[in-house]
């Protein structure tokens, strides 16, 4: 073997994708001395994308003051490579930052804004911005505040919208936040595909892990409806029924709507951003994976986009993964070659979630050996 690529995403609470490569890039060279080892980091555009663009790409990291998902004065952190910066929104209004306070209806993502101005005044043209892990479901109303985006109430008083306040929005003005950021183009990561509102939306389906109770589940989800339909009436266009419009609390259809953004595969933009068809040329094995491969793991997610670009170049994948469930034969379809699940002994999660990294490095020693083994 002279080239291998390892490319896979976090085990989510045990693994991280760096951790994986720096694994990886220590395991190979026993087994194949003289191989190529390329790695590259991904995260799903939640907590850890930044990190994970600054290892691949060389990017460097800009701190800046933001708002927290409280109102309160952080210091956060993004990505920058050359004219294009990489934010995440976890950093401004990441659940883990709220604690035990959870509460969707209250929390902002107005830090967002203020770093995505942060970066179009220090001369970035191109955005990317992860969507994931957010305390939010104020439909991205705050951020596009912090950019320019004018809401208004019934009396013509401007205000700054929650996820408890967006019934009250009756008119949108985006032409500041357009004239600022005119020749910006903003892509939006999401690997999810809810619409904004409804049985599969926002508030039903992200909110109560952020800490809604049944009751405040159908005040933001009417509150999305009550959105939308400001949309359409300010902006003669409607986000409701977009594939991932519901991501991050209806964050995704906001940057759509207000900013212009287009929404696009993570793991599409990521594979783009770092020149993964380029890197596949002479390679002779791919290895991902992630905390599960399953049916779903064929729409969108890390395996899937890899798996688009390995199969038409006759590349062998291999998912590397936690767990494999039931319905992940589906992902033979989709063009992994082969699965192979870090669980040694058919332990329960917490069991051997401590020692993933040594489970992992295990199992892929084990299928290097027979690599080596059979050519």
């Amino acid at each position: 073997m002279k080239k291998c690529i390892v490319i896979s995403d976090s085990f989510k609470g045990t693994i991280s994708s760096l951790e994986i490569c720096r694994i990886a890039k220590a395991s190979i060279p026993k087994f194949f001395p003289q191989c190529q080892v390329l790695t590259v980091p991904v995260a799903d555009g939640g907590e850890g994308t930044v990190d994970c663009f600054v290892e691949a790409m060389g990017a460097q990291r800009v701190k800046a003051a933001a708002t927290g998902p409280y109102g309160e004065t952080i210091q956060a952190v993004y990505g920058r490579k050359g004219a294009c910066a990489i934010i995440e929104m976890a950093a401004a209004a990441g659940l883990p930052m709220v604690g035990q306070r959870r509460d969707p209806s209250r929390t902002t993502t107005y830090g967002v804004g203020q770093l995505i101005a942060h970066a179009v005044e220090h001369g970035c043209r191109e955005i990317l911005l992860g969507l994931g892990g957010s305390a939010t479901n104020d439909g991205g109303c705050g951020c596009s505040a912090a950019l320019g985006v004018k809401f208004y109430d019934r009396r013509g008083e401007e205000f700054v919208p929650t996820g408890l306040t967006l019934e009250q929005i009756h008119k949108i003005d985006v032409s500041q936040a357009r004239e600022r950021l005119e020749g910006v183009t903003i892509t939006v990561m999401c690997d999810v595909d809810n619409p904004l509102y409804g049985p599969r939306g926002a508030a039903y389906i992200f909110a109560p892990q952020k800490g809604a109770n049944q009751d405040m589940v159908v005040q933001l989800d009417e509150g999305l409806r009550k959105l939308d339909k400001a949309i359409q009436m300010s902006l003669n266009c409607s986000v409701a029924a977009l594939p991932g419009a519901g991501a991050a609390g209806g964050m995704g259809g906001g940057c759509v709507a207000f900013l212009g953004a287009q929404l696009k595969s993570g793991i599409e933009s990521v594979l783009g951003t770092v020149g993964f068809d380029a890197m596949l040329e002479g390679a002779d094995l791919v290895i991902t994976g992630e905390g599960r491969i399953d049916g779903q793991s064929v729409h969108g997610k890390v395996i899937s986009g890899i798996a688009g670009r390995t199969k038409p170049r006759n590349i062998p994948l291999v998912a590397l993964v936690g767990g494999i469930a039931e319905d992940a034969a589906a992902g033979y379809d989709l063009g992994v070659t082969a699965m192979f699940s870090i669980d040694r002994s058919a332990q329960d999660f917490w069991e051997y979630a401590p020692k993933s990294d040594v489970y992992y490095q295990r199992t892929l020693e084990d299928i290097l050996r027979l690599i080596r083994a059979v050519t």
